[in-house]
């Protein structure tokens, strides 16, 4: 292989792939029917032409006929008034005519399967390019369609879905902490406003309790008369009454400290 013919065929397929690239279906098709209309009218217009050298045979046939028919005539009048040359001649412009309209009669023939071509081959080259404006308008719906579905898909590729997805599950993680902390907030607090409460009743308790102690040690008897522990019996005097309670203070403090 020669280097000419190398570097000729690579030229050719760069050149080959830069038409493609550059092709647009949508201008191609459009193209394509303008081409196709363009050869329509010159196809017409070739029709028109063969119709008009068809008229102007036809024409010439029917005028050489009609001298002929003419000539023919005219050498039978010379004829009965028995001028013999001059039927001879009349006959002679009878062949000439004759002989013209003959030619023209075949051409004639001709010429009119020649239009008769020319229009089946006009309405067929209509019928396709009726056609082909019908699959333009589809291929370039589907085009159209094409190409906004890749645009779509391009989007979607270039768009951080998992970035987006993954702060929105960071999101509802933080808000469920939230929700969790707000929750734990209150249930802590029902929880000590329920402890204070029963502090203060148990308070109130103790509170009576260390009431009626202090009254029984200084000789009195507690403000509601309540009764002692079940197995203590009453203190006779102070100084009884200070050595029980003592007594008492001592051994609750030894359990405390057991």
């Amino acid at each position: 292989m020669g280097l000419f013919d190398r570097i000729g065929r690579v030229v050719r397929a760069n050149l080959n792939d830069m038409v493609s690239k550059a092709e647009d279906p949508e201008k191609i098709l459009e193209q394509s029917i303008l081409d196709m209309q363009e050869d329509l009218v010159q196809l017409r217009q070739a029709v028109a032409r063969a119709i008009a050298t068809q008229k102007r045979t036809e024409q010439q046939y029917n005028k050489n006929q009609s001298e002929a028919n003419t000539w023919q005539q005219r050498a039978q009048l010379a004829l009965q008034k028995g001028d013999e040359g001059l039927a001879r001649e009349a006959l002679q412009r009878k062949k000439t005519s004759g002989d013209t309209a003959a030619q023209l009669k075949s051409q004639l023939e001709v010429q009119n399967n020649q239009v008769q071509t020319l229009k089946r081959n006009l309405v067929a080259l209509e019928s396709k390019i009726s056609e082909a404006k019908t699959k333009k308008d589809m291929l370039k719906a589907r085009v159209q369609a094409a190409k906004a579905n890749e645009q779509l898909q391009s989007t979607i590729s270039s768009m951080n879905t998992g970035s987006a997805m993954g702060a929105f599950e960071r999101m509802e993680e933080k808000v469920l902490e939230l929700e969790a902390r707000s929750q734990a907030a209150h249930e802590l607090g029902g929880v000590d406003l329920e402890s204070q409460f029963a502090a203060l009743e148990s308070g109130t308790d103790v509170d009576d309790e260390l009431a009626a102690m202090k009254a029984q040690m200084l000789g009195g008897s507690a403000p509601d008369q309540q009764a002692l522990p079940q197995g203590t019996t009453p203190v006779a005097n102070t100084t009884q009454n200070v050595e029980v309670v003592d007594a008492e203070l001592e051994e609750l403090r030894r359990q405390l400290n057991q």
